[in-house]
């Protein structure tokens, strides 16, 4: 089997961590059950850009039992355990195309490797496989039946082409549907952006003065850790309902020119672009950290960090890199401004994967299913998918909730009753 990994001696380490998430992941692992007995895959070529984590190792091995051919490589340079790709291959007969650290070159070379599987189905995270369909392998985006797309930066960029008539095919905006954003970006950002933080750094959270930029689900699974910690959390916004949503959480609000000036840790969480920039790099105390959990490393202007430092970047610590300013002021940016949360630690919980991917593979069901009736566009995940896997969690937490009585049925169909 073709495959580019670190090392294959890695894989009896990964085959370990894969099967402890597996523990912690019993909806996906009840879906692969039902899918390795009736093969709704069966002879499918799938392709999937994820970061190359225990968890996603689970769904290559669902997707997998289901019938399909399913290659992977790196969503990020920084997020891939090593351990875990060589697993993939030598234990589940998975092919991967990922390595941690690799440069720009070889990403897109395993990018390109992956499409190279002539898929018809795509998973992406951040879409950058998606654009690559779009701008340099345009032949091949005529077999793609649809795609999943699981992060919101991703979803932003296909909106975007959707929007100016450029989409070629159907793309599910996995990361909107509720099973996904409400509880891995919540509680799985959230958790993972803490533990990234706290492992490159080992800062005390208590007392610290947190600047949270952005308060979408991941801003609030973060700011609501941070402060569960002990810190003091001013949050940035460019949204009025947010920036007012913030405000009634009990969070200070403001500009960030002026959380600039009293920020301690600062983290971005926006899904844009240059959110800290020199401006605000100038107003900074001395010893200030900047990290980003957002999926893209340009949410932070690091170019304008390196003009304004008058020296080279040094690294003081693991994932750590000072930057030394012409005002002699000292930042310290973690992990190239990439996603601390996979960059300097293991990304999302199992458990909160669990429903994410159990999604995502309940969807590459539907989209077989669907061949040639889905529209050109960026469609929602369908709101059965989104029940049966909720329910599926519920009852793997033992669980339970009301039903309706037929009466309540009745009401809530007829508009005859009122005062």
């Amino acid at each position: 089997m073709k495959h580019d990994v670190a090392r294959l001696n890695l894989a009896p380490e990964g085959k370990k961590r894969i099967l402890w998430a597996d523990n912690d992941m019993p909806v996906l692992a009840a879906i692969r059950k039902r899918f390795s007995k009736s093969k709704p895959l069966k002879g499918t070529n799938v392709s999937a850009c994820l970061h190359i984590t225990a968890e996603t190792a689970n769904l290559a091995r669902t997707l997998s039992d289901a019938g399909a051919n399913v290659v992977l490589c790196a969503s990020n340079p920084l997020s891939t355990q090593d351990d875990v790709a060589a697993s993939l291959v030598r234990d589940f007969n998975i092919a991967v195309f990922a390595i941690l650290g690799e440069n720009r070159s070889t990403y897109y070379k395993h990018i390109n490797q992956a499409l190279d599987n002539k898929p018809v189905i795509t998973f992406d995270d951040g879409a950058d496989l998606v654009n690559e369909l779009h701008t340099r392998r345009t032949k091949d985006a005529g077999r793609i039946i649809a795609s999943m797309e699981e992060t919101t930066t991703g979803v932003i960029r296909l909106r975007a082409m959707e929007k100016m008539r450029l989409l070629r095919f159907p793309v599910i905006a996995v990361n909107d549907a509720a099973t996904k954003h409400l509880f891995d970006n919540r509680y799985g950002t959230g958790q993972s952006t803490v533990d990234g933080i706290i492992r490159a750094t080992d800062l005390l959270m208590a007392g610290k003065k947190v600047v949270v930029a952005g308060y979408g689900w991941c801003g609030r699974g973060f700011a609501m850790r941070a402060r569960g910690m002990g810190a003091i959390v001013i949050i940035t916004e460019v949204e009025s309902i947010r920036a007012l949503e913030a405000a009634m959480d009990g969070f200070a609000v403001m500009p960030m020119k002026e959380a600039a000036k009293v920020g301690q840790l600062f983290l971005t969480l926006t899904g844009n672009k240059n959110v800290i920039r020199a401006e605000h790099f100038r107003l900074m105390t001395d010893g200030a950290v900047v990290a980003n959990s957002g999926h893209f490393n340009v949410e932070i202007d690091i170019p304008a960090l390196k003009k304004l430092s008058k020296k080279v970047k040094r690294q003081v610590r693991k994932h750590v890199d000072e930057y030394v300013l012409k005002n002699n002021k000292r930042i310290f940016l973690l992990c190239e401004g990439r996603l601390i949360n996979l960059a300097a630690a293991e990304g999302h919980p199992a458990s909160v994967m669990d429903m994410s991917f159990a999604t995502q593979a309940l969807e590459a069901e539907y989209i077989i299913k669907r061949k040639g009736k889905l529209a050109v566009a960026v469609h929602d995940v369908p709101v059965e998918i989104e029940q049966q896997v909720s329910r599926l969690k519920l009852k793997s937490m033992s669980i339970d909730i009301d039903k309706l009585t037929a009466e309540q049925v009745e009401y809530l169909a007829t508009s005859s009753e009122g005062t």
